[in-house]
């Protein structure tokens, strides 16, 4: 296992500036995105018609839970590197593993997720123009048109977003604190404005019942799904969960945060509680506006931008701003998940756990070039060829997974070395990570056995690779201890 004051003194020069607001700034705008935008319209249409607002809740719950947990590890391991750092750290080289290995899924096919969903509000903005890709270069081949049966053959607007943001990854742009806040700025004025304008658009009988009763719902690309009742919300919690996925990236500010200690704390709690009462609000009006059918059908896609085209007479301005600015903002989450994929992998690299190559710098622009190109692979053939819901759902039981071993780490590092100093302690453990593990455990149980296959499969060719190579490269590995 390694060293907690070893992992505390990797990374150290980073210059302390960020205070509480400030991290609430970078989770909510790390928070919104995809998530609210796209997920929503598929956890109304599949999973739990008006009662996604309870998924909501349900959602926001299980991550506060987590979020009390990461916020321990954060103020004791104030260091980059996220879940990875703090179980390498803390619980031992086997777990670090799995949880990094999970994270591909949280950020790089989460990326691709993303890059989809840019794909859709991209199309809408052409349309402006009187521009149409068709529809087999927009769409994966499992994929087909409604009415025409058109099939897709691959998402060339995914792609080239994800080569693009790649590229300049590689070149070493990044966002600054003032383009960040901006982006904030823009995207909660885009749901506020939903939320305040759409509220006298919304029709009771759409509301009515709240809770379906239970039943099934089969996609267009067979998959049968619980729709309705109890399973049906803990199903849509499991889906929507991917709107609060990247409020653990506050955390990997921790060496750059004045006081981690207090900060970090206030900054992954503070933005899950903004973003919970948002999104509560917004899907209300969301799934009050249009119907289950709309999002089963023509408004699958650019959600937002359909429902407000249909039914809210005389904002059709509306519609045009939200989808360019849903553009931009969707650009930045991009960027920052590819980062994110790339800054793990860069940790797993100098570990010893995968090849040297995800750890090899440009001798000019001093970025994991190579980290980001290979990343670009593959996040791209997720992006060009499968459809968004399915990557949707991996990143969503993806994280979902490593939250769970994050709430276990807090527990078990609390009772393994408990004179560690912590600057956070989480309140009434083990209780609360009992609670994580359990609410967290419910929405994987609600996203059925298609992810939970998903999640096995992904999991036992991370572990074949581990036994195969990593352990053998691994920095802890006595036989390397003098290489």
């Amino acid at each position: 296992m390694a060293d907690v004051s070893e992992a505390s003194a990797h990374g150290g020069g980073l210059k302390r500036t960020l205070g509480p607001w400030s991290l609430v700034a970078l989770g909510i705008g790390a928070i919104i995105g995809a998530g609210i935008f796209v997920r929503t319209a598929a956890a109304i249409a599949e999973r739990a018609g008006p009662s996604v607002t309870l998924a909501f809740v349900v959602a926001g719950i299980g991550c506060a839970f987590a979020g009390l947990c990461y916020a321990e590890f954060a103020s004791m391991i104030p260091v980059a590197g996220s879940a990875f750092t703090y179980s390498y750290a803390t619980m031992g080289e086997l777990v670090a593993w799995i949880i990094g290995w999970d994270l591909v899924l949280e950020y790089a096919v989460g990326a691709a997720t993303v890059a989809i969903a840019w794909s859709e509000y991209f199309n809408k903005v052409l349309e402006y123009f009187g521009v149409q890709v068709p529809y087999q270069w927009c769409h994966s081949p499992f994929e087909k048109a409604m009415g025409s049966g058109v099939a897709g053959i691959m998402n060339l607007p995914a792609l080239a977003i994800l080569l693009v943001l790649s590229l300049l990854l590689v070149r070493g742009t990044q966002e600054s604190a003032m383009v960040n806040a901006v982006i904030v700025v823009v995207k909660l004025a885009i749901v506020v404005m939903v939320i305040v304008i759409g509220w006298g658009f919304m029709n009771p009988a759409n509301h009515t019942p709240y809770i379906p009763a239970p039943t099934t719902y089969t996609t267009p690309e067979g998959v049968v799904h619980p729709y309705g009742g109890i399973m049906g919300i803990l199903g849509a919690a499991g889906v929507v969960f991917f709107a609060f996925i990247g409020f653990d990236a506050v955390s990997t500010a921790a060496q750059e945060t004045k006081n981690p200690a207090r900060d970090m704390p206030f900054g992954i709690l503070g933005s899950l509680v903004v973003c919970t009462i948002l999104y509560v609000l917004f899907s209300h009006v969301l799934s009050g506006v249009a119907t289950v059918e709309d999002f089963r059908t023509f408004g699958k896609e650019a959600s937002v931008t359909f429902a407000i085209q249909k039914y809210m007479t005389g904002y059709s301005w509306l519609g045009k701003l939200v989808t360019v600015a849903i553009l931009a903002g969707f650009s930045s989450v991009i960027l920052v998940m590819l980062l994110g994929q790339s800054r793990v992998f860069f940790s797993m690299s100098e570990a010893g756990l995968v090849p040297k190559i995800f750890a090899d710098v440009h001798p000019k622009f001093h970025t994991p070039w190579k980290s980001n190109l290979l990343f670009f692979v593959f996040t791209g053939i997720f992006g060009a060829f499968i459809p968004g819901d399915i990557v949707g759902e991996m990143t969503s039981i993806g994280t979902l997974f490593a939250f769970i071993l994050v709430c276990a780490g807090a527990w078990i590092i609390r009772v393994r070395q408990p004179e560690l100093p912590r600057g956070f302690k989480v309140p009434a453990l083990p209780v609360v990570s009992i609670l994580g593990i359990g609410v967290c455990g419910a929405m994987i149980y609600g996203l059925g056995w298609t992810n939970w296959l998903r999640l096995a499969v992904w999991l036992v060719i991370g572990l074949v690779f581990y036994f195969t190579y990593g352990i053998h490269h691994s920095k802890l590995n006595p036989a390397n201890a003098k290489k």
